[in-house]
This record gives structure tokens, sequence and C-alpha cells, in this order.
């Protein structure tokens, strides 16, 4: 079977290259071709001899997930559906804004979370998505937004958002960050580069000491009590654990403060003794907050939070000495904004089939 060369870091790479009998110059060579230029032909890397090229064209291969679906916004958001495998289908999606572009990748196929307002956790989980399936959807972002070249790229941060929680997948997840910061592939600054989760605390940590960059968590709620219903992994790690770990975090983090996502629903965690609950959490951990509209989507009773909540939620915040940003909704005609993102998985946890039986009884 062919080596996909496409999610080796350069390690991976080195090591495959001394395992072909070829100098470690070559790994630079090829990974050079391969993501700054982005060329998945092995024939048309014209600086190695032809005697490697036919040999890598023996032994290893250049291979992307396939575009399946592709739609675009009127404010240019972009969300490809990106065929993994013959029974799973992920999503990633393109946010153009002033002064930066923002590519949001998938790292699973669906979710074992079951977070209760994510349309991706409600699908169920299939499998991990590989290193390559990860870097696979910056490679072809580029190709497909007519940036191939590094020196004509338009993609300026990356967003571990999408589809799946990141720090279950850290053996795929740290070689895909690696190639995207590194200055011989993508160039991404570390803090360009955020992975967000829902608060898994052994992943923090290994991420924190392998490849620290920016993190953002998935808060949501500010006491257990709440945030054991909205997120339940806080019931395995609940918040002195995670902000414990935030903490941690930071010794290494290339930001110096760790950004909460919260997810504004009304009536569920938008209340002003809310608003001073996470302004005291805030006294904990150095952060900020990222006040999300909630995005609705089928089989869910959960409502956006009304302008002027979210506005007074923001104020009591700010007023603490906090700072906070509201996330601009983005992508929601095409199920693309956060929390909507769904692909197409064939779910193990048979999690889609035990709602419908619930749904019918």
């Amino acid at each position: 079977m062919k080596e996909n060369l496409l999610g080796l870091d350069a390690a991976g790479l080195a090591r495959f290259f001394e395992g072909q009998g070829e100098k470690p110059f070559r790994a630079r060579q090829v990974q050079r071709w391969i993501h700054q230029l982005g060329v998945s032909d092995f024939a048309a890397m014209s600086d190695l001899s032809k005697a490697l090229r036919e040999k890598l064209a023996r032994t290893a291969s250049v291979t992307a997930p396939g575009i399946v679906g592709d739609e675009t916004t009127a404010d240019g958001t972009r969300k490809w559906l990106v065929k993994v495998d013959g029974a799973n289908a992920v999503e990633s999606v393109f946010i153009p804004e002033t002064g930066r572009a923002t590519l949001c990748v998938s790292s699973q196929a669906g979710c074992v979370l079951d977070c209760s307002f994510c349309a991706t956790g409600k699908q169920g989980f299939n499998r991990n998505l590989s290193a390559a399936e990860i870097v696979g959807q910056l490679w072809l972002a580029n190709r497909e937004l007519g940036s191939p070249s590094r020196s004509h790229r338009i993609i300026s941060n990356v967003v571990f958002m999408g589809m799946g929680e990141p720090l279950l997948n850290l053996d795929n997840v740290i070689p895909a960050v690696r190639l995207m910061i590194d200055d011989n592939a993508y160039g991404l600054s570390r803090r360009r580069v955020t992975v967000s989760t829902s608060g898994v605390v052994p992943g923090m940590d290994r991420l924190r000491d392998e490849c620290p960059v920016a993190l953002a968590v998935s808060l949501h709620a500010p006491n257990d009590r709440l945030r054991d219903e909205l997120v339940p992994l806080n019931r395995k790690y609940p918040l002195r654990e995670l902000i414990a770990a935030c903490n941690r975090y930071l010794e290494k983090a290339p930001r110096d403060f760790i950004t909460f996502e919260y997810v504004m629903l009304e009536g569920v965690n938008d209340s002003d003794a809310l608003a001073r609950e996470a302004a005291a959490l805030a006294g904990e951990v150095r952060c900020k907050y990222n006040l999300i509209p909630f995005n609705p989507f089928a089989g869910v009773d959960y409502k956006r939070s009304s302008p002027d909540r979210i506005r007074r939620f923001a104020e009591i915040l700010q007023g603490a000495g906090i700072t906070v940003t509201t996330r601009k909704t983005r992508g929601d005609d095409i199920a693309a904004a956060c929390g909507q993102l769904a692909g197409d998985v064939a779910d193990r946890t048979r999690r889609q089939r035990l709602r419908l039986k619930e749904v019918r009884a």
C-alpha cells in the first residue's frame, strides 16, 4: 500500500525518506512541493531526480479527500462537504473577513460528546480523521480558492472548530497542526491556529507539552450544574479541573489568555446572574469571552438569545474588566454557522436511530 505523504509532518517525512534510503533534505524538498506549492504529482517535482520521482510514484501518493459539495453565501462564506471514505463526509468552512480569512476544519467524522445544542453531536460518531484528512482540508481550500502557492495564500487563520472534538484525536491533530505552523509548509503563526475543546483535560495537557497553539474552550455555562446539562463531558472533567488545566496551558501558550466560547441560549444560560458567575470565573484564569448567538437546527427546542440580552450579558462581563467579543453569525443560510455542521456520518454510536425511536414511541 502506498504511503500518503500529505499527512506526514517534518519528522514523519524524514522517517519515510530514511526508509527509502534517501538523504534527509529530500523530505524538505517534497514537503515544500506538497504544502507550499500545492503539487500532488511527483513527476512535476522538478528538483528531484527522475529515478526518485519514479520511485515515489511506486511507493507513495499525495492524496487529499474529495470535495462532493460546495456552497457559498452572499457574504463569501463557503462550505465544502469533503468525502473521507465510502461512508463518511465532513464539512469545512471558509470565512473571509476584513484583515483575515479563516478556515474552520473538522477533526472527526461526527462527535462522541453529544453537547445538547450542537448539530454535529446529534448525528453520532464514526471515526477519527487521519492527519492527511485534516490537513487535506487546508490543502483543498487553498486549491479551491485559487491560491495553492504559499506566496499567494488567502487563508491566514485555521480554527479546529468544525466537526468533532480535536483533543480526542491528538495522534492525528498534532501532526496536522505541526504542518500548519511549519515554515517549510504553511507557515502559520501559533497564534493563528486555534484548537477548540469541550474540556478534555488530559488532551489539553498533551497539546500544551507537544504543540501549544491558541486554545479555545467551549464553556457555555459558568457552573457545574448547568454545564453538566449542556456539555456532558463536564461530568468527567468539572470546572475546577478544567480551570486548573487552562492555567497549566497558559504556561506555554502563544497567547496570554484562553478564549471561552459561550453559545447564547434564550432562558437557559443568558441571565444577569449567570453573567456575574461567568465574570467571577474569569477571576480564576486569564481569559476572554466570545459570545456566540445560537444557530438553530432541526430537532432541538433551544432558541437564540435576543440581541438586547446578548448585549446586556456582554455589558456585565465588560463591567468586570473582561474582554468580550460577540461573534457575527456567518453562513447560517447554508448550515455553515457555529454548531450547525453535520456532514454525512455513518453513526457507530447509533445515536440518530435511538432518537428516532424515542420520537416515534
